[in-house]
């Protein structure tokens, strides 16, 4: 963009990082498909381009991108989410540090911190992070991390970035969001105080469930360079056609999520009050527990909604296996609408500890197709509960 003065979501969205190319004229820049830069002598880049690991052209778009529309200084792209999650791990902390989590996250983060780096020597509790006095009292001398998601996967719990920030710099914590749920069209946790966003780009930033990837988002150029290294030595990166499709997807970002919300929102009403809906998770309902703090740190409340069913695990796994126009898959956030049942699905791994999700819980990735669909679909599943 030429335009420096140029501050609107959409505007950014679809020009950051995504200047014509000189060469033809073409809108759109090409795909930089390739592994390797030729050098003009040794040593002699051309325009920093050495090899596609550590740099691509396609790749460096899209991470210019993310960390102007979330706000912060330095955006890197990879593989998918957990190999962004895993790279902020490793490269931020060591042997013998202590991470505070929250006890409703992705199930996958949990399994990755709790299976695979607490062997390598960290070491992992959760906590209610709504609430700030279960938080300072979980945070210990060795701790470093404070990890959290808003809204939080799958029950919808929502947390005060900015004063759980301002809580983790008091003891000088590493302050991670995950914002995937929400995406920077609906909230921004750098504005809010947070060091470091990360998101699975699979999610609502490609949109059409047609793409692996994930980011991390830095607010201070001392983090971007110890998980920028990372990123090199260990070689998650994304490839330039899960990066192209990322960025497409990005462009019309703000006008889905408007849809989802809307959409969801809707879902949300009418699941309220049935005699087979024991209780709905929505933060835009006015209820729900979190719904002011929501308000105030998000644009709108976002396409996820989750339902505990009156009739327990029998009734979810009916109710999830009787839908049309809903999907049974995992993942979410693409333009169709899917169902899931955490209990055996995304959350499976977390059967058996603090994080294990209740048998009776559904979660709804609500799409962008027509309204009435959606909630005739809904409302089939449910008389089929009798």
């Amino acid at each position: 963009m030429k335009d420096s003065d140029v501050t609107g979501f959409s505007t950014r969205a679809i020009h950051t990082g995504q200047a014509f190319d000189p060469t033809t004229g073409a809108v759109i820049p090409p795909v930089y498909q390739t592994s390797t830069f030729v050098q003009e002598h040794i040593g002699g880049l051309r325009n920093g381009y050495e090899y596609a690991r550590g740099t691509n052209p396609t790749r460096d778009a899209l991470q210019e991108l993310i960390a102007d529309l979330e706000g912060g200084v330095q955006g890197l792209s990879f593989a998918s989410g957990l190999a962004a999650e895993d790279a902020t791990f490793r490269a931020l902390l060591s042997a013998g540090d202590h991470v505070l989590m929250g006890n409703d996250v992705y199930g996958g983060t949990h399994r990755l911190v709790n299976r695979i780096l607490k062997p390598w020597g960290l070491d992992l509790s959760t906590a209610e992070m709504s609430d700030l006095d279960a938080v300072r009292a979980g945070i210990r001398p060795e701790t470093k991390m404070l990890w959290l998601e808003t809204p939080s996967n799958p029950l919808m719990k929502i947390t005060d970035i900015e004063a759980l920030a301002a809580l983790g710099h008091e003891h000088g914590l590493v302050v991670v969001v995950d914002n995937t749920f929400a995406s920077p069209a609906l909230q921004t946790p750098i504005s809010l105080g947070a060091d470091i966003v990360v998101h699975s780009a699979t999610k609502y930033l490609g949109g059409h469930s047609d793409v692996l990837g994930g980011v991390v988002v830095t607010a201070s150029e001392e983090h971007a360079e110890k998980i920028q290294f990372l990123q090199f030595a260990a070689g998650g990166v994304s490839a330039p056609w899960e990066v192209f499709l990322t960025i497409r997807g990005i462009k019309t970002l703000a006008l889905r999520m408007e849809k989802h919300s809307s959409n969801a929102a809707t879902i949300a009403q009418a699941l309220v009050g049935h005699p087979a809906v024991e209780r709905v998770y929505y933060p835009g309902l006015p209820d729900h527990p979190g719904h002011e703090i929501a308000a105030k740190q998000m644009s709108a409340f976002g396409g996820m909604v989750s339902l505990g069913l009156a009739g327990g695990a029998g009734a979810a796994r009916q109710f999830a296996e009787s839908m049309s126009v809903f999907q049974l898959a995992e993942s979410l956030g693409g333009v169709e609408s899917l169902v899931n049942y955490p209990a055996e699905m995304t959350h499976a791994s977390v059967r058996g500890t603090e994080l294990e999700v209740p048998d009776n819980i559904i979660r709804l990735s609500v799409g962008i197709e027509d309204e009435a669909d959606l909630v005739a679909d809904v409302q089939q599943a449910l008389e089929r509960l009798g």
